[in-house]
């Protein structure tokens, strides 16, 4: 059996700072083979530095994902061809910087294949995730057939079509952006662990990871307003799932929220 923990999105320094007070716990106790993370907030809810990503890996996160978010730091675009532990959302046209999808082997030396997807409801006009998805898996497949995907997406519909669409075929379809951890984790009939959201990684006093009275101000006035990374007591999320090494089904998947 393999165990995989996917960490929801990381937001800002709270963020950062959850994942050095939890992960290394969580791996002991709970036996983890590997640990993700979405990281495209990292920067204080707006991209991803380099040094936030040698933070985060020094952490104990084994793989970052990304989404919308990815460029926003414009280092980034330099970094990502050099570090290929950073998996950005496959759907992109082909010339963009970085990869969507890589293998890494466990501490066991088991190899896990990992694809990152962005939606297209309410989210930025990339190629058809579904499609992208059909060339990606069988690559991965002639490798392992343990699969994780991150799909980045805003809409729960779209999430749960792509899961079934793939159920079989990849061991877990876990889907990140809306920063707020879903409580319908399950295994699908043909063996695919599924979550709409795994949450957010972050400051909890917060909205969705933003100083609350800016939040607010925006919506009373209507008016253009800086978002700005809230800070102080912070909430970790995130999902472990066991897969079947032989076979890629996944056979357990548990949700993770623990607070500062």
């Amino acid at each position: 059996m393999i165990r995989l923990m996917m960490i929801g999105d990381v937001f800002g320094r709270a963020g950062r700072r959850a994942l050095k007070d939890n992960i290394p716990g969580l791996v002991r106790d709970e036996q983890i083979d590997l640990v993700l993370a979405n990281g495209e907030n990292a920067a204080g809810g707006n991209g991803m530095t380099r040094e936030n990503a040698r933070e985060i890996f020094a952490a104990g996160v084994d793989v970052i994902t990304m989404g919308n978010h990815v460029w926003n730091k414009k280092e980034i675009i330099n970094y990502i061809d050099k570090e290929k532990r950073i998996v950005r959302p496959y759907n992109y046209p082909p010339g963009t910087p970085g990869t969507g999808f890589g293998l890494f082997k466990t501490k066991n030396n088991d190899m896990v294949g990992v694809v990152n997807l962005s939606g297209r409801v309410f989210m930025p006009e990339l190629d058809c995730p579904f499609r992208c998805a059909d060339q990606v898996i069988p690559i991965l497949r002639e490798e392992t057939p343990v699969i994780l995907m991150d799909f980045h997406a805003e809409a729960t519909s779209e999430k749960a079509a792509m899961a079934y669409y793939l159920d079989g075929r990849l061991s877990a379809v876990c889907g990140t952006h809306t920063h707020v951890q879903t409580a319908d984790e399950r295994i699908l009939e043909g063996g695919t662990a599924f979550i709409t959201d795994v949450g957010m990684t972050g400051p909890r006093d917060s909205v969705i990871g933003v100083k609350k009275e800016l939040v607010v101000h925006k919506f009373l006035t209507q008016m253009p307003q800086k978002f700005e990374a809230a800070n102080g007591l912070y909430q970790f999320n995130a999902v472990i799932i066991d897969v079947q090494r032989d076979t890629g089904q996944a056979v357990a998947i548990k949700r993770i929220q623990n607070y500062e």
